[in-house]
Order: structure tokens, then sequence, then C-alpha cells
């Protein structure tokens, strides 16, 4: 596709914006921060759109304020939105904000009715003990006149010894740690710091593009290692459309790559592990399950505004500002997603953004990344699937197409502007957003039936285009 609605929802959030204009796929405009004072919002707002974490916040006032989904950076920026980049024309150390204050409440007072009958009654009781067993009572209130045992006088247990068992969150860890890495970006006016792993003996790590976008041009990353090592990477090629970024690691060797699973097969319950840098606290695992798959999440766009929407898997496994780029894996340890955006609900006065984990975290699957990283390597650029055709949402549901690029994949399959598309094969597509994260997750060339409103079928067969470098 080519074109987008910037106002277009995450059907799977509830969203709806069914007065959105038609606008351009790829294109998205930045959601407008709480003005202060104003009241805080307990559940996603109309319109509300995730952005990314790690995502810079240059001087530029369009990009002046972060958005409420993001996976990266607790820098509290202008009216209190998270900043992970915060402008400084160098380096500034993050700074996170102080943590809630919970009050317990005062434990119920006891009725004074009643007690006097329960006393009696125990004094009953105890009197009939003592009158048949008074050599007990003595004993357990004289004291006991043997030996006491305490735990410091006892000996360590058995040193842990063996393999951790497999299919464990143990054994995940082990396996993947030492291909995990901590990436710190920095660039002309901002700097942060995200996660990655290792793809190749010779230094290729894949990770978010709005990981390492600030150091694109001109700017610097340094990899920093499980054993503490650390070594200059620069970037290879990088895809703001899907998040996606290849960076290769400068005269390294013997480095330990990850094994990449597969994500088509996924169940929505499995366990999962994560693994990253959380608030440069590198090497922290966390563990959850697979709460949803095929989320669409529009999660903002990069300097050029154009739009990212993954075809999300959702986890509740913990995932933090600077766990952005790391590997989300299965109990086999095998990389299953990159974990790469978290909703963060407005919150507290003047709607700031809070900045952590409650539990809804985004991963882009691996087998859409699998491919991306291989069109970086080879050529060094990635290759968007498209149709060629604006779309918005549908007022009565689906993605209304709007301009039809002339030699498209879609013109040659005979769409035309106004028709509606309601499902592709077997899913369902409930809103423009539903219908980008659809096609981007396949491949070029690649052939699928879209269904229309009218209940007519057409084959398209996707198309190919290279995202251009910037």
């Amino acid at each position: 596709m080519t074109e987008n609605d910037p106002h277009a929802h995450d059907s799977a959030a509830g969203r709806q914006n069914p007065g959105a204009q038609p606008g351009t796929e790829g294109q998205a405009a930045w959601s407008q921060p709480t003005a202060p004072g104003a009241s805080p919002a307990p559940a996603p707002a109309s319109g509300e759109q995730p952005t990314y974490g790690e995502q810079a916040q240059q001087q530029n006032p369009g990009y002046a304020t972060a958005n409420p989904w993001s996976a990266q950076g607790a820098q509290t920026g202008p009216m209190g939105y998270n900043n992970p980049y915060p402008p400084t024309g160098g380096t500034t150390q993050q700074q996170y904000a102080a943590p809630g204050t919970y009050s317990v409440p005062p434990a119920p007072a006891p009725k004074k009715s009643g007690p006097g009958k329960l006393l009696a009654g125990v004094a009953a009781i105890a009197l009939v003990i003592g009158g048949v067993a008074g050599g007990t009572v003595g004993y357990l209130t004289g004291g006991s006149s043997g030996p006491s045992v305490n735990a410091l006088d006892q000996p360590k247990p058995a040193q842990q010894t063996g393999n951790a068992p497999s299919g464990s969150i143990e054994s995940v860890a082990q396996k993947l740690s030492p291909s995990v890495v901590e990436l710190q970006v920095s660039g002309r006016t901002a700097a942060g710091e995200g996660s990655g792993f290792v793809l190749s003996t010779d230094g290729y790590i894949l990770t978010n593009n709005h990981v390492v976008e600030v150091a694109a041009n001109g700017g610097q990353i340094q990899a920093v290692f499980q054993d503490g090592k650390k070594a200059a990477a620069s970037v290879v090629g990088r895809d703001p459309t899907t998040d996606i970024a290849v960076v290769k690691v400068n005269n390294v060797s013997g480095l330990t790559p990850v094994e990449l699973g597969r994500s088509d097969d996924l169940r929505v319950g499995q366990p999962v592990v994560a693994i990253g840098s959380p608030f440069e606290l590198s090497g922290t695992v966390t563990s959850g399950i697979v709460s949803s798959l095929h989320r669409p999440v529009q999660a903002g766009g990069d300097e050029t505004d154009q739009t990212t929407v993954m075809d999300a898997i959702q986890t509740d496994a913990a995932i933090n500002p600077g766990n952005s780029g790391g590997p989300l894996a299965n109990m086999n340890g095998q990389v299953i997603g990159i974990n790469s955006a978290i909703y963060s609900p407005n919150s507290g006065q003047g709607g700031a953004s809070q900045g952590g984990n409650v539990g809804i975290g985004f991963a882009i699957p691996i087998d859409q990344a699998r491919r991306t990283a291989n069109d970086i390597i080879k050529t060094g650029h990635a290759t968007q699937t498209f149709i060629g055709a604006k779309v918005a949402d549908a007022p009565q549901g689906g993605a209304q197409l709007g301009d039809i690029t002339p030699g498209s994949p879609a013109e040659k399959a005979g769409l035309k502007a106004g028709d509606i598309v309601t499902k592709i094969d077997d899913r369902t597509i409930d809103s423009a957003d539903t219908l980008i994260a659809a096609v981007r997750t396949r491949a070029p060339d690649e052939k699928a039936t879209f269904t229309l409103s009218d209940g007519r079928t057409v084959q398209v067969t996707l198309g190919g285009q290279p995202v251009p470098a910037n």
C-alpha cells in the first residue's frame, strides 16, 4: 500500500474515528498531548495511537511531545510526557519520575458486642483444660528446658548443580542472554539506549528502527555485550514502515547468534520470555504469555511522519523503556518476535503518560523481521509489500480504498476507488490499520484474495517496492 488514514484506529483496542478522511498509507499525524490540568483518562481516548519508546524527540515543534504508546525512554518531557531522547546537543543522563505513593486504609475497629460472651467461653474452656492438663499448661508458660534451634546455625544446602530444566525460563535465559546486547545511541541532538540481538558470528545485530534512527546520519552506536565488552557499530539499513533495522558491529568475530523460531504458528496463552535492557539494566529477563495475535498497532512514525503499522504479537511479559529491539522468545529459546512498543495510558494531573509496563506490550513477528533483515543485509535496503491504494476506515466497518496508483497491484487486480475490503483470505478486515498490517506482514509477489463489502472477491498479487533510504 502507499496510502493510509492518519486517524486510522486500532480496531482491537476499540479506537474508532468514523469521520476520518482518507489519507496516505505511511503518513501519520502525531497526537496532541492533553493540556495541563486536564482530567486524567482511565482508558485510551478516541484516536489515541501507539508510539515508540526510543523515538527521538528532536528540537522540532512537530515532535515536541511523546505519544502514549512507548517502549523506550523515561525522560520527562513537556507536559509530563516521556522524552526518551532529551534535546541536548549532546548526551543527557536520563531522569525518571519518582514512584507513586500508596496509602494503606486503616483496619476496621472491632465490634464491642459479643466479645464478652466469647471471652467467657474461652475462659471456661481454659479452666477445663487447666483442670485436666495442668502439666501441659505449665510447660507452655514456664518455658522448655530443651535446646533451642537457630536457622543461622544450620549448614548451607548443597550447591545447585546440573543444567537448567529444559523448557524453563532459566534455560531460555541461559541460552539467549549471551546473544542480547545493549545499544547505546547518540545523535546530534539526542541520545538514548535500547536492545538488540546477534544474527551472525561476524556482528550483524537486529533491532528496532526507532532505537537507532537518531544515529542514522552521522551519529554513534555502541554495542555492550553480556560480558561487558563494548564495540562500535553502524547502521546497515532500516525500515521505518516496519520499525526494523540491522546494525553491524565492527571488528568482532565469534559472537553467539540467536536461534530464530517462527511466528505463524503461535498460540494465545503460550509462555514467552523477554530479554533486554530496561532503564539501562542490561540482561534483564521477564516472562509472560502471548496475550493476543495479529494486533494491528499504529505506533507513530519517523521524522518524515511515515506511518508504522505492526501486525503485532501482544504479550504481558514485562517490557519497559530500553527493552525495545530485544528478543521475545518461546520456551525453546527461539526468538519469535522483536519487542517494540508498550501501551502507556494517560494518568495523573495533566494526562501525563505512564512510563513503564502495564502488562500490554507489542512485538514484531519474527517471520516479517526475518524477511526484512535478509533484504537489508543482502541489498542495503528493505522491501515494502504494498497494493498501491489510499485507504481509510469505512464508516460501516472495513477499509475503504481511495485513489488507486496507475499500474499498481490494486489496479491490475481491478480494485476501484470506493471499494470496501472486509476480508483478506480468512482474516477479517475491520479498519484501515488492519488492512495495512495484513498486507505488510506478507511477502511481495504473494497472492491474496480480497473480499469486498458487496460480496465480490478479487485476487491480488502483492507488490514490492524499496523503502527509501534516509
